[in-house]
């Protein structure tokens, strides 16, 4: 079986921030035979997500973990679809299926333990195909590992959370207050302010753009300190966090997204502040749980089914607006998870 299938690549290594031009939309022939031991699969969503930036590089730390990503080549990324033709017993044609896929109309994958990759039922367990690449996905395992793994709240604790209308902050607010918090989110509109405090049941919200003074606004709405910050941002607001940390608060460092682009100031943070107030700062990624994925799905999908966690998902349409979509997430345009759906 032959299919023309088209991709994204980049058309060099990207540096600054992202624009539609450094992309292009190239196309090849995916070939898939009975013997081959491979499973071909449709794409029908796919995830956009800022650390793909870091991959796009021509060195970056991120490579020590990540594959890095050469101009031309296919961009592997997290994704769900359906299988077309399948040459293993595990998978069969019509199987919807989520793991690492890539951006691009077909992927071909053999099944392995290296292949990150599972079988979704989502008409069974009542959620959209598009959850499984987001709450019940790398975003879900990246707000639930981080927030209760690495920051272990306790009831009554404060919380602050940066880029709180993203993908992984609006979860991580909802699984604060649903562990007893108060919670505080940070966003870069009046419309995800809004959307903080109303829908996603955040105690408080601000916008950061109208904060001159990022230490005095997070005095304001922590008088008493801060116990766990889930960051996103880097920077001044990471200096600014540790200055209002409680003694023994802790940091889950989930993303820096201000400092991909080169553009801002990295974060210069008070040593001293860490040292005498005891502050634990841990970064992670979601593969570090992946162990536990069932178990984090299965309250995860309990929260979601009994409408305890509200989902936000940013869908742009067709392979070709992957370019645009992947832009807009350092502009701030994007309200919840960024996805792509392709069909």
């Amino acid at each position: 079986m032959e299919v023309v299938n088209r991709y994204v690549a980049t058309r060099h290594h990207i540096e600054g921030a992202p624009t539609e031009a450094d992309f292009e939309v190239k196309e090849e022939m995916a070939r898939w035979a009975p013997d081959s031991g491979e499973v071909l699969v449709r794409n029908l969503y796919l995830s956009i997500d800022p650390y793909q930036l870091n991959r796009m590089k021509r060195s970056s730390v991120t490579h020590l973990a990540v594959e890095g990503i050469l101009p031309g080549q296919r961009i592997t990324t997290y994704a769900a679809g359906e299988v077309v033709a399948s040459a293993c017993e595990e998978y069969k044609a019509g199987d919807k299926v989520a793991g690492v896929l890539g951006w691009e109309d077909y992927t071909l994958f053999k099944p392995s333990p290296a292949v990150v990759m599972s079988k979704v039922a989502d008409d069974a367990a009542g959620f959209p195909l598009s959850h499984h690449i987001n709450v019940l996905g790398t975003s879900g395992m990246t707000a639930y590992g981080g927030f209760f793994e690495v920051c272990k709240p306790v009831k009554g604790e404060k919380v602050f959370v940066s880029a709180a209308s993203g993908s992984v902050g609006s979860l991580v607010g909802q699984f604060a207050k649903l562990a007893g918090c108060y919670v505080v989110g940070c966003a870069g509109t009046a419309a995800k302010v809004d959307l903080l405090k109303g829908k996603l049941g955040f105690d408080d919200a601000f916008n950061y753009k109208e904060e001159p003074d990022l230490k005095s606004a997070l005095k304001r709405y922590f008088p008493d300190g801060i116990d766990i910050y889930f960051e996103n941002v880097g920077g001044e607001m990471l200096e600014a966090a540790l200055a209002n940390m409680n003694p023994y608060g802790r940091v889950a460092l989930s993303g820096v997204i201000s400092e991909y682009t080169g553009g801002a100031r990295r974060a210069v943070p008070d040593l001293l502040e860490v040292i005498y107030k005891r502050i634990t700062i841990r970064g992670f990624f979601a593969y570090d749980f992946l162990s536990k994925f069932a178990e984090f799905n299965a309250v995860i999908g309990g929260w979601v089914r009994d409408g305890k966690v509200q989902v936000l998902e940013d869908v742009s349409d067709g392979l070709e607006s992957v370019p645009s979509a992947f832009a807009a997430l350092f502009r701030g345009q994007n309200v919840g998870k960024k996805l792509v759906k392709l069909a």
